[in-house]
């Protein structure tokens, strides 16, 4: 592990008159990233996080990482697990403040990762050609409070500081930008009928005892020549979200708006959050509350949600000490724009023994786009979809210098590469799932970001 004793420089701005939209859009430089959350008077969502100017991209995919210094352009292949590499080759900084991200790396790091620790079956086919995790790592990152209404530089790292500059390029107000894009026309990677069939096979494996559980998804895809960052913020306008993210990587763009943390780590204290349990939001608050009643007395989706809180309570405690493991939410209903989840909360305490990026392993891939037992369900998923998943079902978000992650589960996302926007969603199969209404339900959770590219 590398231990890096430099100090954070840091200066503090009133941010009255800034947004982090601003922010963003005032920021010069490339692979730009943006997280922030629709929780912004909640401890969870308080500050949002901004930054240009990456020093260093590490692309991981089967046995091998790829580190590119974005500064000299010097490239080192190294060879074994890529998040075991990166437990030595992201720095560590023994310094604390009260921000829970002060620098780091910033991506995803994609569902199919998984595969270099469990025989989930042969690969599939990667038609676009992205890493299995992309990291690009930032020594300056502005954080934005949203209760004290404060932006700060901060500059971590052995390169020269860029504090002034970034605060001159943002008392420079932006030029903005009128954005058009044509209506799009989706088409998915497999046809209905072929959806639908694989529902009926799964509901077999059911019926013998394979699993218990298994989510099947479509992936949707258009062209696209827009502008990315303005779907992003049409999305969030839409579809507000604890997790909201962008992240440029230069050759292709990753954008969503998660409800669910696949896990998190601040100190010892690791979380995870299950969701499942879904209905579509009411025409009238009267509908709503009839809806949510629904939901909640569902017994097809309360055993669901039963199964992925215990799913989440093993995959803690794999990493945490003993008798750690308790629920600090359990099946409350949080509302979005077009869906209604239940949602639970698990938390435990890292174990010493344990590294930060081994509860992210455990956790992978969440069970809400698994389905139950883990394993088998993953080799049920490689035998039905076409396609790899990459960043559907993987998460994006932040691993800190400081041993903090924060990481969201990769659904409500899109990935825009080549002209082409990507968007993906599943449903959870179990013993007496309707495949016509399974079916619907990708579409259902999809519509967010359908309705943004239309």
């Amino acid at each position: 592990m590398q231990t890096n004793l430099l100090k954070t420089a840091r200066v503090t701005i009133n941010g009255d008159t800034l947004s982090p939209i601003a922010i963003f859009k005032r920021l010069q430089g490339t692979r730009k990233f943006l997280l922030e959350s629709s929780l912004k008077y909640e401890a969870s969502g308080r500050y949002s996080f901004i930054g240009a100017n990456p020093v260093k991209e590490f692309r991981g995919s089967s046995r091998e990482l790829v580190e590119t210094s974005l500064l000299t352009g010097k490239v080192i292949t190294h060879s074994g697990k890529p998040i075991e590499l990166l437990k030595t080759l992201l720095p560590v900084v023994e310094e604390t403040n009260e921000f829970p991200f002060s620098g780091g790396a910033v991506g995803y790091i994609g569902y199919d990762t998984i595969a270099q620790y469990e025989d989930i079956g042969p690969a599939l086919p990667d038609d676009k050609k992205m890493p299995d995790i992309h990291l690009l790592v930032y020594e300056t990152v502005i954080v934005y409070d949203h209760l004290k209404q404060d932006v700060t530089i901060l500059h971590t790292g052995s390169t020269p500081s860029e504090i002034e500059e970034i605060e001159h390029q943002l008392a420079i107000k932006e030029i903005e930008e009128v954005s058009t894009q044509a209506k799009l026309t989706f088409t998915s990677n497999v046809t209905k009928e072929a959806f639908m069939d694989n529902v009926l096979q799964a509901k077999e494996l059911i019926r013998a005892g394979d699993i218990f559980q298994v989510v099947l998804s479509q992936r949707l895809q258009a062209p696209f020549s827009g502008d990315s960052f303005a779907l992003y913020r049409k999305l969030r306008k839409q579809n507000p979200s604890p997790y909201m993210f962008y992240v440029d990587f230069d050759e292709h763009v990753v954008l969503g708006a998660s409800p669910e943390s696949l896990m998190s780590i601040q100190g010892k204290r690791v979380t995870t959050n299950p969701i499942a349990g879904t209905r579509r939001r009411g025409q009238t608050p009267e509908e709503d509350v009839k809806l949510e009643k629904e939901l909640l007395a569902d017994p097809k989706e309360i055993a669901e949600h039963r199964m992925l809180v215990d799913l989440g309570r093993n995959d803690l405690g794999r990493i945490s000490e003993v008798g750690s493991i308790h629920l600090t939410k359990y099946m409350e209903i949080e509302k979005y724009q077009h869906v209604m989840h239940i949602v639970s909360e698990v938390a435990g305490t890292l174990s010493g023994d344990q590294h930060p990026l081994d509860a992210l392993v455990s956790c992978l891939p969440a069970g809400t786009v698994s389905g139950a037992p883990k394993i088998r369900a993953m080799q049920v998923i490689q035998e039905m979809e076409n396609v790899k998943r990459g960043v559907y079902g993987g998460a994006v978000g932040y691993i800190g210098f400081n041993g903090n992650i924060d990481i969201a589960l990769a659904i409500r996302t899109l990935v825009v590469k080549n002209q082409t926007a990507y968007v993906q969603a599943g449903a959870g199969i179990v013993y007496d799932s309707n495949p016509q209404a399974e079916f619907e339900e990708t579409l259902h959770k999809a519509k967010s970001l359908l309705e943004v590219l239309s």
